[in-house]
């Protein structure tokens, strides 16, 4: 067994549970009388998620952001997190930011644990819990062809920040550190939509699993795609698989219109030999990021 992909297929055989998607979602679906549960966790690692020395007041906030996007993509509305930490060298900064993340997203925290490893990079983990706004609780697995495809907002943003801080420019570095999770506007497509999901790990990865997921293939038009305006054309190619804009990504039948900001970027066709297509070729080179 290697790589992420293989594990996740390894541990399918262990979540029977319904409540599970089959972990093909972003998140769990506990069914309660007539609400339903929203659970996810997501991890974030030193020098995979964010740069040594990084403030640790933006890894709190990307921390809360990431999982609440989780939320965001089904509709749900948080009524709490659970915090995994491992102490590390400005312990009260980190505080300091979850403290703001939380206020910023009216969310509680509820709990949750700490560890001291000593040394090595440091390892963060967060539950998000949430209730569905509306049931079905959206997911990846429903897009049908002829559905138009939309993403919420820009994509590329992530990118240039995360190079400026690398490289030392001035460049705006604030959709990197501290990502706003599109949570009204996942509550308001939620009734509409026929599957949505989070954009982390690239549009062209995140594309082709909900096209996967859903039995159809995803035909995506670059020219339509939204971008950040300081982005250089040259590198739209980059963003389209770079990942970390959290905005979502979903489908509609052709003739709604989405009740939320949102870009058409494409149409969802009967399954072909690529689950996701650019301007109507399987594109070359990596779709996403993939942990390996």
């Amino acid at each position: 067994m290697s790589g992420e992909a293989a594990f996740i297929a390894a541990l399918r055989g262990l979540a029977t549970s319904s409540a599970a998607r089959g972990l093909a979602d972003d998140c769990a679906v506990i069914d309660l009388g007539g609400e339903a549960l929203v659970l996810t966790h997501d991890m974030m690692v030193e020098g995979v998620h964010w740069l040594p020395g990084a403030d640790p007041a933006d890894v709190a906030w990307k921390l809360v952001a990431v999982n609440l996007s989780d939320l965001a993509a089904k509709g749900a509305q948080p009524l709490g997190v659970l915090l995994g930490y491992m102490l590390g060298d400005n312990d009260a900064r980190f505080v300091e930011g979850l403290g703001e993340a939380l206020a910023a997203f009216s969310v509680p925290l509820l709990g949750g644990d700490t560890v001291s490893a000593g040394s090595g990079a440091q390892t963060l983990g967060l539950t998000a819990i949430g209730r569905a706004a509306h049931r079905p609780v959206p997911s990846r697995s429903g897009a049908r062809a002829g559905d138009g495809v939309w993403i919420t907002g820009p994509l590329g943003g992530a990118m240039l920040g995360f190079e400026a801080l690398r490289d030392g420019t001035d460049t705006d570095t604030t959709a990197f550190r501290r990502p706003v999770p599109r949570l009204a506007e996942g509550r308001a497509l939620a009734p509409l939509v026929t599957a949505m999901m989070d954009i982390s790990d690239g549009l062209l990865l995140d594309a082709s699993r909900m096209a996967q997921a859903s039995g159809v293939t995803i035909a995506i038009e670059a020219d339509a795609v939204p971008f950040a305006p300081a982005l250089p054309p040259g590198r739209r190619r980059d963003a389209l698989s770079w990942g970390d804009d959290y905005e979502l990504l979903f489908t509609l039948p052709p003739t709604i219109t989405p009740p939320a900001p949102a870009f058409r970027i494409g149409i969802v066709t009967s399954a072909g030999p690529d689950p996701v297509l650019l301007d109507g070729c399987a594109p070359a080179g990596q779709l996403g990021y993939e942990h390996t």
